[in-house]
C-alpha cells in the first residue's frame, strides 16, 4: 500500500492507526534518509498503544521500552555496527516477546529482521513541499 501525506501531523495520525491496531508480536521496520519522518511516525505508534510518556528516537541508546496497552520497544539502528550488537542487547527475546517494536533504520539489519515484519518505506519529495510524505508498507522481509 502506497499513502501520501502533506502534513506532519498526517504522517503522526497514520502511526497513531497503526498503534490502535497493534497486536503483541508486531513489528514495523522504518526506512528512510535523515528526517524523512521515521520518528514522527514512532511517536503516532506509541500514542495509538496509549504510551503517555515523551518518546523520542533512542539514537544513543538504540533501545528505549515504554509502557502502553501493550511495551513498545522502540529501536533506532542507525549506530549499529554489526549484528553481535543487536544480539548484545537481546534483539531476539526482545522482538520475540509481547510487545510490538519498532525498528529505525531496519535495513541496517535486515538479514535478522523476521519474515513476518511490516516494512515502511517513509520518501520525501520536497518539490511537492516540505510535510510531503510518501509511505510504502509491505508485509515480509524485505
Amino acid at each position: 500500500m502506497i499513502y501520501e501525506f502533506n502534513l506532519e501531523q498526517e504522517t503522526r495520525q497514520f502511526g497513531e492507526e497503526l498503534g490502535e491496531k497493534a497486536k503483541a508480536g508486531d513489528i514495523y521496520c522504518l526506512v528512510g534518509d535523515l528526517g524523512a519522518g521515521k520518528t514522527i511516525l514512532s511517536k503516532g505508534i506509541a500514542t495509538g498503544l496509549k504510551v503517555f510518556e515523551e518518546v523520542s528516537s533512542p539514537t544513543f541508546t538504540i533501545l528505549n521500552l515504554h509502557n502502553g496497552r501493550l511495551v513498545l520497544n522502540h529501536f533506532d539502528v542507525y549506530r549499529i555496527e554489526n549484528q553481535t550488537d543487536m544480539e548484545d542487547l537481546g534483539f531476539n527475546d526482545i522482538i520475540y516477546g509481547d510487545g510490538v517494536s519498532v525498528i529505525e533504520w531496519a535495513d541496517k539489519i535486515k538479514e535478522i529482521i523476521p519474515a513476518h515484519a511490516i516494512w515502511i518505506t517513509i520518501e520525501r519529495d520536497l518539490e511537492k513541499g516540505e510535510a510531503y510524505r510518501k509511505i510504502t508498507v509491505e508485509e515480509g522481509r524485505k
